[in-house]
C-alpha cells in the first residue's frame, strides 16, 4: 500500500525510467554511424578495384593488338627490302642486255668476214669490209648508247679531254695543238669516259 503510494506521488520517476528502457531499447536495434561508413567506404573502394581491372585488360588489348600490327608491318616491311634488293641484283645482271644483243650482231659481222677473207684470200676487200665494220660500229653505239668520240688530231689541246703524253716545240704555232692522237678518247653523252693519249706542240722557237 505505501509502495503505490509513492508511485502516484512520483509519476515523473516511473515515466522516465520507462523511457530509458525503451531509447536503451532502440539504441541496441539501430546501426551505428562508424558501422554504416565502414560498409560505404568497402564499397567505394571494391568498385574502384573493379574499374582498375576493366582498365587494365583494356589496356593489355590494345597493347595486344598494336604489337600485331607492328608485326605485321615489319614483316610487310622486310618483304618489300627483299624484293627490292632481288629487282636491284635482277636489273644489274641484265642492264647491259640490249647493248650486248648489240654487240653479237657485229660479232656476226666480224665471223662473215673473216670467212670470206679465207676463202678470197683477198687482203684489201678484207680491210674494207673490216672498216665498214668498224664504221658501223662506231655509229650504232653513238646513235643508240651515246658514245662518241673526241676529236683531237688537229684541234687546239684541251686538257678537259685531252691527255698530253708527248710533246713537240713547234715555232708555227701560237698555241698548244694536238699533233697526233695515240689513243682514241671517248665522251659517254656529256661525261669523260675516257681522254685521249696526244702529243701536243709547244709554241715557240725549238732548239
Amino acid at each position: 500500500m505505501s509502495e503505490e503510494l509513492e508511485r502516484e506521488d512520483n509519476p515523473q520517476e516511473v515515466g522516465t525510467a520507462t523511457d530509458l528502457e525503451q531509447n536503451q531499447t532502440v539504441d541496441e536495434q539501430k546501426p551505428g554511424a562508424e558501422d554504416q561508413q565502414g560498409s560505404t567506404g568497402e564499397d567505394k573502394g571494391e568498385g574502384l578495384e573493379s574499374q582498375l581491372r576493366l582498365e587494365n585488360e583494356d589496356l593489355k588489348t590494345q597493347l595486344s593488338e598494336l604489337k600485331d600490327q607492328y608485326l605485321r608491318q615489319q614483316a610487310d616491311f622486310d618483304n618489300m627490302r627483299k624484293r627490292l634488293r632481288r629487282e636491284k641484283e635482277e636489273g644489274i645482271a641484265y642492264a647491259n642486255h640490249q647493248i650486248l644483243e648489240d654487240l653479237v650482231a657485229i660479232i656476226d659481222d666480224f665471223e662473215r668476214a673473216i670467212r670470206s677473207s679465207e676463202e678470197s684470200r683477198d687482203f684489201d676487200a678484207f680491210h674494207d669490209g673490216i672498216a665498214l665494220i668498224e664504221r658501223q660500229f662506231t655509229s650504232m653505239l653513238e646513235r643508240k648508247w651515246g658514245l662518241k668520240r673526241i676529236e683531237a688530231e688537229g684541234m687546239e689541246f684541251d686538257p678537259n679531254v685531252h691527255e698530253a703524253v708527248t710533246a713537240e716545240p713547234r715555232e708555227d704555232h701560237e698555241t698548244q695543238m694536238v699533233l697526233e692522237d695515240f689513243q682514241r678518247g671517248y665522251m659517254l653523252n656529256d661525261r669523260v669516259l675516257r681522254t685521249s693519249k696526244v702529243k701536243v706542240s709547244i709554241p715557240g722557237k725549238g732548239e
